[in-house]
């Protein structure tokens, strides 16, 4: 719902007015992201709360321009999903100023002033990356190495690819075989995910590649058209490691074409909005809920995964 067309609805509502939510998406920048905001514009409609919804397009100077626009509106709650984590401490201060509680959906930011958002609703990206390094422990473990790792990373300073990174890095630093030979930001799109694999293929030879960690499926599904198009074949001459869990990756995992998928749980939909009712009403709340996540690979029942929906 546009601005313009949830004011008029409240002010027709007379006495028993809904909760009204101003939401900022960061973008559409995977299928993920579809799918996460299909999940918090459905679950509003159902819960029965308005929900001003704008797309900052992968732009945080979109995003601090939708939250000051729900703050002037005076919207009950803000919830959004930020782009990258530093840079709102002033629009954030405005927001408490105005009395209008914050809630943080998918990423966290760095901030000084934990009274700025009221809560957040996050995956767990450390874990993501721990699993992912787990995995590699485990399918390389009569390996003596060396195991050469390509990394697509997500987007610089977001907190996907902070936590996918650090966490990885907990789990294979203990072990010497495992080196990361190239690392580099795809901002976790498709056609970024090809970019990287074609400069990747011109750095090294596909024999002197072993495995691919790639921080959300979009990328991977990039990188894995290349490869293809290259004579190599994903998930046999070189491993593969993709975080999301879309159909697609199950699809893959399923065939042989990827090794392992850790999944991060875009329908958050009802969550946002049970935490959004709360702080609302000036009821406690944790100041940080994680997710409920799996992780699937190849030595595990793979065929028994319900279908994703997305």
């Amino acid at each position: 719902m546009t601005i313009s067309a949830c004011k008029e609805s409240r002010q027709n509502d007379g006495a028993a007015d809904p909760v009204v939510l101003g939401y900022s998406q960061l973008g559409d920048e995977s299928t993920w992201r579809t799918r996460n905001s299909f999940s918090i514009t459905t679950a509003a409609q159902k819960a029965g709360i308005k929900i001003m919804f704008e797309d900052a397009m992968q732009d945080q100077a979109n995003q601090i321009k939708a939250l000051r626009s729900f703050i002037a509106y005076k919207v009950d709650v803000i919830a959004f999903s930020p782009l990258v984590e530093t840079g709102w401490d002033t629009v954030l201060g405005e927001a408490k100023a105005a009395g209008i509680p914050v809630i943080l959906v998918d990423r966290m930011i760095k901030t000084s002033d934990q009274s700025l958002y009221a809560c957040a609703l996050c995956s767990d990206f450390r874990r993501e990356g721990r699993k992912a390094g787990e995995f590699l422990v485990k399918k390389y473990k009569n390996v003596s190495g060396p195991v050469n790792i390509v990394e697509l990373a997500g987007t610089e300073e977001s907190t996907p690819a902070i936590g996918r990174f650090e966490g990885f890095r907990d789990i294979i630093s203990a072990h010497p075989k495992f080196r990361v030979i190239f690392s580099e930001d795809g901002d976790f799109m498709a056609s970024k995910g090809r970019e990287l694999m074609n400069k990747i293929l011109d750095l090294y030879k596909p024999e002197e590649i072993n495995v691919i960690y790639s921080h959300n499926d979009d990328m991977t599904f990039g990188a894995i058209e290349v490869m293809q198009a290259s004579g190599i074949r994903p998930g046999k001459d070189i491993a593969i490691i993709s975080v999301d869990m879309t159909q697609r990756s199950v699809d893959y995992l399923k065939l042989g074409v990827v090794n392992c998928i850790i999944e991060c749980n875009p329908n958050s939909g009802a969550q946002v909005m049970e935490l959004a009712r709360k702080v609302v009403a000036g009821e406690p709340v944790p100041k940080r809920t994680y997710i409920d996540e799996q992780t699937f690979d190849e030595f595990g029942a793979v065929g028994n995964i319900p279908n994703r929906g997305y």
